[in-house]
Order: structure tokens, then sequence, then C-alpha cells
């Protein structure tokens, strides 16, 4: 699994921590690292939410781009 370095940008564009969007997403702080250094597939579920929080779509956060 690839960093997610979109999520992590949008997440400091809006000026939160990790633990900030942890408590609006309403998982741990640690699920928001995993998440972002790649170790952790998320569900579909807290995909939305974090779209939602940081006003992107989920193309624009989570889907992978074809290697060529």
């Amino acid at each position: 699994m690839k960093r997610n370095l979109r999520m992590k940008a949008a997440r400091q564009d809006k000026g939160l921590s990790q633990e900030e969007l942890a408590r609006l997403a309403g998982v741990s702080r640690q699920t928001i690292n995993m998440i972002e250094r790649g170790d952790f597939n998320p569900s579909l579920h807290l995909c939305l939410g974090i779209c939602r929080i940081l006003g992107r779509t989920l193309d624009e956060l989570f889907w992978e781009e074809e290697e060529s």
C-alpha cells in the first residue's frame, strides 16, 4: 500500500493535526497516522467521513492512479 500524501496534504491545508482529524473522525490518532503511512486500509465509511471533514472527494484523497 502506498503512503497517502494527498490526505496528509489536505489535512495540513485545513490546519488540522492528526489528533484533531482523528477526534473529528471518531478514530485514534494512530489510525490517521497509519492511513497516511499506507499501513492501514480504512473502511469506506471512514474514508467518507475524512472526505467530509477535509472538504475533498474520495477520488481526490483515496483513488490510486494507475501506473503506466
